[in-house]
């Protein structure tokens, strides 16, 4: 099993994100340790859908941007990064405003694959989504 890496901070975390994606959705971690990191997003009118409610786009983007950031925080030592090779989300509920959260846990921390689930939360502490992704460590 797979451990976390110091080096991989939350600010770093940060850093990498400066010009991507997970920037322009607002993801903001708030939490990493071994097996786990939460990361949160504030809903705001852009990451809406046509029909007023919450996109899935959106909390796919913060479901895998908080499994992703997981997964190479945890990568094996020798390990120097991973791809997305399979997703899936089931969506429970939605909402129109506040901040949702994102509680990424590892399932399966090995040498070649790694399995993640996020379970994506409202403001209210429903469960909106429940997400799982498989990701191929690249050597």
């Amino acid at each position: 099993m797979s451990t976390l890496r110091t080096e991989y901070s939350i600010e770093r975390l940060h850093e990498r994100q400066q010009g991507k994606l997970p920037e322009l959705l607002g993801v903001h971690i708030i939490a990493l340790e071994q097996g786990t990191l939460t990361a949160e997003l504030t809903v705001r009118a852009e990451l809406l859908a046509p029909n007023g409610f919450l996109h899935a786009a959106t909390v796919i983007g913060l479901a895998d941007t908080a499994c992703g950031y997981a997964c190479l925080a945890h990568l094996p030592e020798t390990a120097r990064n991973f791809t997305t090779v399979e997703l899936k989300s089931n969506f429970l509920g939605t909402c129109t405003e506040g901040t949702i959260r994102a509680v990424a846990k590892g399932v399966h921390l090995g040498r070649s694959t790694q399995v993640w689930d996020a379970t994506v939360t409202a403001p209210d502490g429903k469960t909106i989504a429940l997400f799982r992704c498989t990701q191929m460590v690249l050597y």
